[in-house]
C-alpha cells in the first residue's frame, strides 16, 4: 500500500512564501506523475501544478511564476515552493502521484491527506 504525506502548510501573510512537501512511503516501483491540487471553501479541487518523470512542469494560470513544483533525486518525494502568496490562494492543498506498485503494473492515482494553507494579515 502506497501512502502520501503532506507537510509544511501554515498562517502566512500576503507576500509571504511557504514551501509544501509531499512523502511517498510503501511498495512503490514507479512514479511518472506528480502533482498538487488545492481546494478553497466553497470550490471545486483544481489542479495547481504538475510534474512528469521527465521533468516536464505545468501550472495554473493563477500560480504560474509565482510557485514551482519539482522533486527530489529519489523521485519520490514532490514540493511546491510558494512566493508571493495571496489571500486567494488559502486552501487545502492535496498531492497526487500516479504510481506503479509493481513492473508492468498500471499507475494508479494516490492521493496524500491535505495541508492547510492560510494566506492572511
Amino acid at each position: 500500500q502506497v501512502q502520501l504525506v503532506a507537510s509544511g502548510g501554515g498562517l502566512v501573510q500576503p507576500g509571504g512564501s511557504l514551501r509544501l512537501s509531499c512523502a511517498a512511503s510503501g511498495s512503490i516501483f514507479s512514479i511518472n506523475f506528480m502533482a498538487w491540487y488545492r481546494q478553497a471553501p466553497g470550490k471545486e479541487r483544481e489542479l495547481v501544478a504538475s510534474i512528469t518523470s521527465d521533468g516536464i512542469t505545468d501550472y495554473a494560470e493563477s500560480v504560474k511564476g509565482r510557485f514551482t513544483i519539482s522533486r527530489d533525486n529519489s523521485g519520490i518525494t514532490a514540493y511546491l515552493q510558494m512566493n508571493s502568496l495571496k489571500p486567494e490562494d488559502t486552501a487545502l492543498y492535496f498531492c497526487n502521484y500516479k504510481v506503479a506498485v509493481m513492473p508492468g503494473a498500471r499507475y494508479l492515482p494516490v492521493w496524500g491527506q491535505g495541508t492547510l494553507v492560510t494566506v492572511s494579515s
